[in-house]
């Protein structure tokens, strides 16, 4: 009885209109039931019902509130059924957060192939340079790349992905190939400003060693796209994802520049809040992207492209 509300309690005593048939329902004694009936009217301030040793009869404030309160019962039921429906079915508001260049290249097509298989549900999408705050700013969904910013986050990786340093032959005919970060410094860089990461200094590791390089060059930008046109175009070594930089690596355009030296995790996540029922729109596009790329996983321990 501790979970059935004081409408559907009053509900059911003027349904089977005695307080002992009542009792018998809920599995509770008759005083039980009339405790419980007493409560109520007492913090409603009102008489609900005149008893009889046989009868219960509704008063005209019973009437009103058994009135007034089925509507509510019946609203709150078809309520419950729409929850759980779109619990077993994806429908309603999707929002969505990805980067610039991997949300237009990957993820506007996939929310395009995503909405015809599921019409349902609306997509509402935004693309950033920066990652955004899931919780504050009430996103469903958000595709980054990288280390989890945030421990109430749940992840799924839905792709590989490393940083690599690349230049164009071009650039590396006219100005050498660095052998070690070091020499870094002595060549032209493209810088791209991105998140809060410290400007124009990358993180180098080879098995136990570690190396921290401070970069600069004539050309950087805010826009990853416009750093690599730069490095294709001869200007200088520059440190791009490898989902956007293997077509380049496989035709020649560019080379991969220290390539036994790895750079900071950049394996792409689809990130949600963490709680137990997640709706099923979330549920459904988030094992939509983890199918859609599961091709663009490499094994663990393997240096092979994903890409």
């Amino acid at each position: 009885m501790d979970g059935m509300s004081d409408l559907a309690f009053f509900s059911l005593l003027v349904k089977h209109g005695n307080l002992s048939a009542a009792a018998r329902e809920l599995g509770l004694t008759p005083p039980a039931v009339s405790t419980r009936l007493a409560n109520l009217e007492r913090r409603l301030g009102v008489r609900l019902l005149n008893r009889t040793t046989r009868r219960v009869n509704v008063t005209q404030e019973g009437e009103l509130y058994l009135a007034e309160g089925g509507r509510i019962l019946a609203d709150l039921e078809a309520l419950e059924r729409s929850v759980a429906s779109a619990r077993a079915q994806p429908r309603g508001l999707l929002r969505l957060n990805a980067t610039f260049g991997f949300g237009r290249a990957h993820i506007v097509p996939a929310v395009s192939d995503f909405t015809r298989q599921f019409p349902e549900v609306e997509v509402q999408m935004q693309l950033t340079d920066r990652p955004v705050n899931l919780l504050d700013e009430g996103f469903d969904v958000a595709v980054r790349f990288g280390e989890i910013p945030d421990a109430r986050l749940t992840a799924r990786k839905i792709a590989s992905n490393r940083r690599l340093l690349c230049a164009s032959p071009q650039y590396l005919r006219a100005h050498g190939e660095p052998r070690t970060p070091g020499e870094l410094q002595r060549h032209r860089c493209i810088v791209v400003r991105e998140n809060d990461v410290a400007y124009g200094t990358w993180h180098l590791r080879a098995g136990q060693r570690v190396e921290t390089v401070k970069v600069r060059g004539p050309l950087s930008s805010n826009d990853g796209q416009s750093a690599l046109e730069w490095a294709l175009d001869g200007h200088g070594i520059v440190m791009r994802s490898e989902w956007e930089t293997a077509a380049y690596l496989r035709s020649g355009r560019l080379r991969h520049v220290l390539p036994d030296w790895s750079t900071p995790p950049a394996d792409i996540h689809a990130l949600y809040p963490e709680r137990l029922n997640l709706p099923a729109k979330t549920v459904a596009f988030v094992d939509f992207l983890v199918q859609r790329f599961a091709r663009h996983v490499r094994p663990p321990g393997s240096g092979e492209c994903a890409w």
